[in-house]
């Protein structure tokens, strides 16, 4: 009877203590849930939408030249 009562007491501080954490996970993937579902559909193609690091460099250089010039 006391094994019992000490496994019972040991699992009962266990589920207090994980219970925020429990929670807290089961919010963050509703949220990620949510997001996903609001976000609007993208089509894929090959061609990436961020400009490589030369293009941006690049695109540095020519206006540092049209404001000293």
């Amino acid at each position: 009877m006391d094994a019992l009562l000490g496994t019972l007491t040991v699992t009962v501080l266990f589920l207090l203590l994980a219970a925020p954490a429990l929670m807290g996970l089961a919010h963050e993937r509703r949220i990620d849930r949510q997001l996903r579902a609001a976000r609007p559909t993208q089509k894929s193609s090959s061609r990436s939408t961020v400009p490589s690091t030369a293009t941006w460099y690049a695109e540095g250089r020519r206006s540092k030249k049209l404001v000293s010039s």
